[in-house]
């Protein structure tokens, strides 16, 4: 029997659909263990019939959670862990850590929603492709992705920065100053943060009437070496760009180093834009104008939703973006003379 429109499914209605007792459905909807496989997917069945609000997993009333992040734990992730780590304990979560360049060789996603003693999970920037983390959300499993790498569905919750605005807003800042012929150093081509920076990059060419060069987009791995890479070819293009936006502060250190081997005086000769404002934009010579992601709020945010999803509340922002804010420093300045603004 199918539920009318407006009504709301009782507990003795998902009982008497799936011909088990009021107990049994109680015990399922709390997400308590005792209760037989086969006749928990009779209990699921009913309630997906009588569009009921879906049962809660085996293990989240007092499951730990599962987070992951394949990368070394310095600087951008290891703010972010640590954010989501101490956030979690407040929470009073027990948290189960998969971290290092090792674990982006594990595949365990699939494995998850069969582990009673994980509630949910969190995915930091996850290399999964995108196949993988609708099978886990078919599964009916709660997680959170931070920092997505590629655009996800609308029913799977994720935190991140509003790359675009940010992108826009730095872009905009070195147009202020007179930059027309600004080179780009992107992160992988088929990362969303790259494809929205450079967004909001073209959109600040346009608001000053200029068209985005291809040759001075370099799309790298963000870090020192590379950001150096990519920092030399565009500072030996016949002309050369009066300024440069980095993926990040370590491919902004990159371009520093390549702007010293040039006798480049920052900002006097060339200005340089980093991304993230670690410590290690502080640290420079000059210190780096950057962008300031919000890390830490995004590991608690990224705990807040997660912990909803648990408690099976509605959650109608999925897709959350958190506000970056420009920081000038001294590695960027107007034009220099003798350039067309």
């Amino acid at each position: 029997m199918a539920r009318q429109s407006g009504s709301r499914a009782t507990v003795r209605a998902i009982a008497a659909e799936a011909g088990v007792s009021i107990a049994t459905v109680s015990r399922v909807m709390n997400g308590q263990a005792n209760v037989a496989p086969d006749t928990r997917e009779l209990v699921r069945r009913a309630v997906a019939r009588l569009g009921a609000p879906a049962p809660a997993r085996q293990g989240t009333a007092s499951g730990a959670i599962y987070v992951r992040c394949p990368y070394v734990l310095t600087d951008y992730f290891g703010v972010i862990v640590s954010s989501i780590a101490e956030t979690l304990d407040l929470h009073g979560r027990r948290l189960v850590l998969s971290a290092g360049d090792a674990a982006r060789e594990l595949q365990v996603l699939g494995e998850l929603p069969d582990d009673p003693a994980i509630a949910g999970a969190i995915l930091v920037v996850p290399p999964e492709p995108e196949r993988d983390l609708e099978a886990l959300r078919a599964a009916d499993f709660p997680f959170v992705v931070v920092d997505p790498r590629t655009p996800l569905p609308q029913d799977i919750a994720s935190v991140s920065a509003a790359n675009l605005a940010a992108a826009r807003t730095v872009s905009g800042h070195l147009v202020g100053l007179g930059h027309r012929r600004i080179g780009v150093i992107g992160g992988p081509g088929d990362w969303l943060a790259s494809q929205s920076r450079l967004a909001g990059h073209t959109s600040a060419l346009a608001d000053a009437g200029v068209l985005p060069s291809p040759e001075l987009l370099r799309s790298i791995e963000p870090t020192a070496d590379w950001g150096y890479d990519a920092a030399c070819q565009l500072l030996d293009l016949p002309e050369r760009p009066t300024a440069l936006v980095a993926f990040n502060d370590k491919a902004a250190v990159g371009a520093l180093r390549a702007a010293y081997e040039r006798d480049l005086r920052v900002p006097q000769d060339l200005s340089i834009t980093g991304f993230d404002d670690i410590d290690l934009s502080r640290s420079t010579v000059p210190r780096l104008t950057t962008v300031r992601q919000p890390l830490e709020e995004m590991g608690r945010m990224a705990v807040s939703l997660l912990m909803r999803l648990l408690d099976r509340h509605t959650v109608d922002a999925l897709h959350v973006e958190l506000a970056t804010q420009l920081v000038l420093r001294g590695s960027t300045g107007p034009v220099p003379g003798g350039y067309p603004a």
